[in-house]
């Protein structure tokens, strides 16, 4: 592993980390409490940039935007479930 991709990998580590908590709580309290547009918008994008670090090849990139997507769906996933049990 050269310097950049150690850069690469301590970034993916600390960005999917700082989800970690957030989907945490998400969970536990059935509740989340992130914006509805920003969920969709971010869920989109990081899964179009997954597609995306696949066909380039960047397994660090991938893994980022993976793991990013994941976690912000089930954010999405419990803020629809709630909104749906509202109505």
């Amino acid at each position: 592993m050269n310097g950049g991709e150690l850069v690469g990998l301590i970034g993916m580590l600390l960005l999917v980390g700082s989800w970690v908590p957030q989907t945490v709580e998400t969970l536990r309290k059935r509740h989340c409490p992130l914006n509805l547009e920003f969920i969709l918008i971010y869920v989109m994008a990081a899964s179009l940039l997954t597609v995306y670090s696949y066909i380039i090849g960047d397994w660090i990139f991938f893994t980022l935007n993976f793991l990013s997507a994941l976690q912000s769906s089930i954010n999405l996933s419990v803020k629809l479930l709630k909104i749906r049990g509202k109505r």
